[in-house]
């Protein structure tokens, strides 16, 4: 399965994008502030690239994850549920709509991703996500 997304609109507060999967159109993106300098912890989004994904247990939210596999300076990065710049910490947020610095319908978003995410899993398919 591969996902691609896309940064559409960067802030000063967040950078909201559009998440694709296997081509097709999905969801809205929220990730921290894409920064040119100096990573800072818990408030700059990931580099762009291409990223293994694998579903994996979160320690932090006791449940099972899509886990961003070897981005450079940064661990334990997700796809998880969230509204604002403020519930990323550097991981990636989904939702069905957005507005300034926030996306919508998070839960919603997530758990129809997840579905697609752990159906492509249990038939022993490579997970992927390009960053651009």
């Amino acid at each position: 399965m591969k996902l691609d997304l896309r940064r559409l609109e960067l802030t000063g507060q967040s950078t909201i994008g559009r998440l694709a999967v296997d081509g097709v159109d999905f969801c809205w993106t929220l990730e921290d502030v894409v920064r040119t300098g100096p990573k800072v912890y818990g408030q700059t989004a990931i580099p762009t690239g291409t990223y293994a994904v694998q579903l994996t247990m979160s320690p932090r939210f006791k449940r099972v994850l899509p886990l961003l596999l070897n981005v450079p300076g940064f661990e334990g990065v997700r796809i998880h549920p969230g509204n604002t710049a403020a519930d990323t910490e550097g991981c990636i947020l989904v939702g069905l709509g957005h507005a300034d610095d926030r996306i919508t319908d998070s839960r919603a978003a997530f758990d129809a991703l997840f579905a697609r995410l752990k159906a492509a899993a249990d038939r022993g398919e490579a997970i992927s996500l390009s960053i651009a």
